[in-house]
Formats: C-alpha cells, sequence, structure tokens
C-alpha cells in the first residue's frame, strides 16, 4: 500500500473513537482524487467548528482486547506509518484544505513506552520541524511513563486515554490484560497532578491541554450507575472535560461477536445525566435509578428529578438561586444568566418573558412559579399543557 491507501484504511477505522463529532465528511486527496480519508466537522474544546482528520500511526496491536477490531491475533488488514512519513502526509493534507485537525492514536506494539515515543515523536515533528500551529488531539498509550505524558501536554491541545470500563472488575471482562489503575488511571492522574503543580505556560501555547477519555458501553454488564460513579469522580478529581460512552458493537472474529450491541437510547441518557453531574450542580445522589441500577429510559433525567422534587414545590422564577434554576427542565447555563439579568431590571410575570430569555416554556412550566403563580393556564391558553 502506499501512504494515501494507509491513511485511507487508518483513518476509515477510528470511527469508534469520540472527539466532539459533528458528522463525517469523506474527502478526496488533492493529488489521488478517485480516493477518498473520512474527515469529521468537530468542535475543538474552545468551541472552533474545524474539520479533524482521526487516524491510527498502526492498526498493529500486541494487546487481546475482546472487543477491538485491531486486538492481536484478528484476521485484519494492518497498516503503519513512521512518524516523519506520516506527519509529512499530513501536512500536504493540512495544506490543501482537506483537515484543519488531527486527532492520533495507534494500536499498542512493543509496549506503552516505545509506542507513545512514536506518538511524540509524529508530535514533535509536526510541531517544531513543520511548523503546524492547529488543533491536535494526541492519545496517552496504557503504560506511558509520566515524562512522556509531560510531553505530551506540552504539544497537544487535548490528551486523552481510554478507561474502557468504570472499573478494575469489568475491564478485565473486556481486557484481560490491560491494568486499569497502573496502566490506563495513572496517566490521568498525572495529567492533573501536572496541571496542579507545574507553570501552565510549559503548555502548547501557554496552557495546559484539555484531558477526556471514552467507556465501552454495553460490553461487561456495567450498570449506568458505575458508569456515573466513574464519571462523577473523574469530574470533581480530575477535572476531566468530558466522558466519551462509546455504544459496544460486535464485531466478527472477536471473542464478543455474539454479544448484542448497546441501545443508543442508553447512550443519551448517560450524555445527559454526565451533563447534569459536569455542569449543572447534580451529585450522583440527585439522580434516578431503576432496581437494575440503571436510568429510566422513558424519562431524560432531569425530567426524572423535577418529577421527584420540583412539581409539588416549584421555584419561584423570581427569587431562586443560579443553583436552584438549574435544576428546572428547560433552563441551561446561558438561560440562567440571562433570567439573572433580566431580573435585574423587571419582575418575570408571563411564559413569554422567559421564551424570549431562551427558555424552553413547555419543559419548565409544571415546575415554576411566576411571581408565586403557577404558569399552567398561560401553557393551556396557548395550547402546549405538558402531557
Amino acid at each position: 500500500m502506499d501512504a494515501f491507501e494507509r491513511l485511507c484504511l487508518l483513518s476509515n477505522e477510528m470511527a469508534w473513537e469520540a472527539d466532539e463529532e459533528l458528522s463525517s465528511c469523506p474527502s478526496s486527496h488533492p493529488l489521488s482524487p478517485e480516493r477518498h480519508i473520512l474527515v469529521y466537522q468537530a468542535k475543538t474544546p474552545r468551541g472552533k467548528s474545524i474539520r479533524l482528520l482521526k487516524t491510527l500511526l498502526s492498526s498493529a496491536c500486541e494487546r487481546d482486547c475482546y472487543y477491538c477490531p485491531f486486538r492481536a491475533g484478528r484476521n485484519h488488514r494492518r497498516a503503519t506509518f513512521r512518524p516523519e512519513e506520516f506527519a509529512r502526509l499530513f501536512i500536504q493534507l493540512h495544506q490543501a484544505g482537506i483537515a484543519e485537525g488531527l486527532f492520533l492514536s495507534s494500536g499498542l506494539a512493543g509496549g506503552g513506552v516505545r509506542t507513545q515515543d512514536k506518538l511524540l515523536d509524529t508530535a514533535d515533528i509536526l510541531r517544531n520541524k513543520l511548523g503546524y500551529r492547529g488543533y491536535l488531539h494526541l492519545k496517552l498509550m496504557p503504560g506511558a511513563d509520566k515524562d512522556q505524558v509531560l510531553r505530551a501536554m506540552q504539544l497537544a491541545d487535548r490528551v486523552s486515554i481510554n478507561l474502557e470500563a468504570p472499573n478494575a472488575e469489568r475491564l478485565s471482562q473486556l481486557a484481560p490484560h490491560k491494568g486499569f489503575f497502573d496502566e490506563i488511571l495513572q496517566p490521568l492522574q498525572w495529567v492533573e497532578q501536572l496541571r496542579r503543580t507545574q507553570p501552565s505556560n510549559q503548555g502548547w501555547q501557554g496552557r495546559w491541554p484539555s484531558v477526556v477519555t471514552q467507556l465501552v458501553l454495553g460490553a461487561a454488564g456495567e450498570s449506568d450507575l458505575e458508569i456515573l460513579q466513574t464519571s462523577e469522580w473523574l469530574f470533581r478529581s480530575l477535572r476531566l472535560s468530558r466522558t466519551y460512552y462509546s455504544p459496544f458493537q460486535p464485531v466478527p472474529d472477536t471473542p464478543l461477536e455474539n454479544h448484542p450491541p448497546a441501545d443508543r437510547l442508553r447512550q443519551r441518557r448517560l450524555y445527559q445525566a454526565s451533563f447534569l453531574l459536569r455542569d449543572y450542580g447534580f451529585r450522583l445522589s440527585d439522580l434516578t435509578f431503576g432496581n437494575d441500577s440503571n436510568l429510566p429510559l422513558g424519562i431524560d433525567p432531569k425530567t426524572a428529578y423535577a418529577d421527584r422534587y420540583l412539581r409539588e414545590t416549584p421555584v419561584e422564577i423570581n427569587r431562586a438561586t443560579p443553583q436552584q434554576l438549574l435544576r428546572v427542565p428547560g433552563i441551561g447555563p446561558q438561560g440562567v444568566q440571562r433570567i439573572l439579568q433580566a431580573r435585574q431590571h423587571t419582575r418575570l410575570t408571563d411564559l413569554s418573558q422567559l421564551k424570549k430569555l431562551g427558555v424552553q416554556t413547555h419543559r419548565a412550566a409544571p415546575y415554576l412559579l411566576l411571581n408565586g403563580r403557577r404558569p399552567i393556564r398561560q401553557l393551556r391558553f396557548a395550547g402546549m399543557t405538558p402531557a
């Protein structure tokens, strides 16, 4: 295979890795328009929309994770780049306007330290030899050492390592030869330790990178409670920007090829719950779980909370604290700020006022008081009575 054929293969096999994707868009190489790589329209941690190339440096892997298409011993077409070879190919794509950002990972070959060195060499060539200043998400390898983690933080806008499972017991059912604490969790702890103890001007463009992780959803019998316990700890203790949940999809010729795929609605509920923990001041104890320790699929977690705690004791919109407002369905962080600003100038007495402030009034109304009165009658008058 030539270099572009290898890139086509490796980039198309990275769909299972998440990085704020909005949509995928096949792109042609300027010198070979009949061949396509998969580029994603994505948002960077700072909110900028870019065309992101997600790819592996190599799909050769010595680990035998039960769910992974690249597991050792599987009959699968492999490809590998040398660091300088890949860096120059990416710069060609970048200069042609095909890719504005890069998410670079790799299969594990020769151990975590050796594989991490190749990723770091690639990033260093891009940054310091070829002058690349765009977005770079760099993967941390299981078993990478602390100095390598620091170097990755000095080169990348975002770093990540996949936990894959919420705890060591569940990981053993997915990847029995991965060490949950020493190989995977330890690098995340080093990232936070370095961010807390070292000056941020050591980071790329004078700031430390954001950090995220990913868990495989639905492959190891894990409950939503287990997943969210781990997510809450990661948000509060290690300041992760996000935990991604990758729905399990069975892969032929793997030990889990007959395992059912994960429920996409379950993934959606977990994301909703994780945002409540990260952005809305919720605690795990605020969330409603069934007897099976899973979130109800038939109702979103915020509405489940409001039905339980706010329906009989609604929130007065003119006196509520920001924390109280964030608990109301249909009101997000921006809506809270607009409500607080509006309250400085007027009393809020009508749903139409809230709608102009960006509140989803059909969701919020059952849990609010407007100047001491429930606004349900206003909804009925407008033909918007909640079900």
